[in-house]
């Protein structure tokens, strides 16, 4: 066993013990004996809290080079009553990586965020979950998009792309962007494969929209939807954008997607930005 993985395996035993004398028996459901001298839990009884077999909790404890499976190691974690941060320090001593975040359709804002959101006030940016709704914007996205014209429950990137012309008949090259949007949703849909709402999504989409439904049956799947989209805009004409995505909170799948002129367009920053507050206060 080299160094590093030796150290680690010391770490791991060293947390499981220590974490086990902490919780005591009534926490789990155990009566407590009166003449117990083990501080907190026996391995015997992590191991039936658990519902795993005591050998290969004895082993995991020892610290020794076991293959263990999510699924051990979130039962031990549980048993252990474990906060969120503790089952990801677990999983990085056992496994060398963090735990697989459930995958969900955050829907709302967290307040820095929305402070982040204000704080771009020349560049369109907004703030969309798992699923793709929309959830936060600032003026200048709002003047680029039009969040505030749909209701509450159309606020959805896809739902505006293809079940509403409005938006998609000021993309410039849309048969392109349309299949790379797609494309990029496929990653997010696979995350949330066992959420209603996803699969709801993607029906309702299929019945709105041919475009969807023909992109969405070749199944093609791409990473980041990122890249270079161009716009119609009042009375600026074309105007291009380069746009990324940044993650603003990994556990509840919120990013942020953000728009940045071309460099050489024939509308500054400063023109978009204004253009965008007009619009949005129309």
């Amino acid at each position: 066993m080299n160094t590093r993985l030796f150290r680690t395996r010391q770490d791991l035993a060293d947390f499981l013990r220590r974490k086990r004398a902490s919780v005591q028996p009534e926490e789990v459901g155990l009566p407590r004996s009166p003449r117990r001298r083990t501080p907190g839990l026996r391995r015997e009884e992590v191991a039936t809290v658990a519902g795993i077999g005591l050998s290969w909790y004895t082993w995991l404890e020892q610290g020794r080079d076991i293959r263990v499976s999510a699924h051990l190691l979130d039962s031990v974690a549980r048993a252990l009553r474990m906060s969120p941060e503790e089952r990801q320090h677990l999983y990085l001593l056992a496994q060398n990586r963090p735990p697989s975040a459930p995958a969900d359709t955050w829907c709302e804002m967290p307040p820095l965020i929305r402070v982040l959101l204000d704080d771009l006030t020349q560049r369109p940016a907004f703030v969309m979950n798992l699923r793709w709704d929309v959830i936060g914007w600032n003026a200048a996205g709002d003047g680029l998009f039009g969040f505030s014209d749909y209701p509450k429950g159309q606020r959805n990137m896809l739902w505006m792309y293809f079940a509403d012309e409005r938006l998609s008949c000021r993309v410039q090259d849309w048969p392109r962007q349309a299949a790379q949007i797609v494309a990029s949703f496929r990653r997010d849909y696979a995350a949330g494969h066992h959420r209603s709402d996803m699969q709801d999504l993607a029906d309702h989409l299929q019945t709105a929209s041919r475009t969807f439904r023909r992109l969405w049956r070749d199944h093609d799947v791409q990473g980041q939807c990122e890249g270079r989209r161009s716009f119609e805009m009042p009375d600026r004409g074309q105007v291009a954008f380069d746009h990324t995505t940044l993650i603003v909170d990994q556990d509840r799948h919120l990013r942020l997607v953000y728009y940045v002129t071309v460099e050489g367009n024939p509308a500054d920053t400063l023109s978009i930005r204004r253009s965008a507050i007009d619009l949005a206060s129309e």
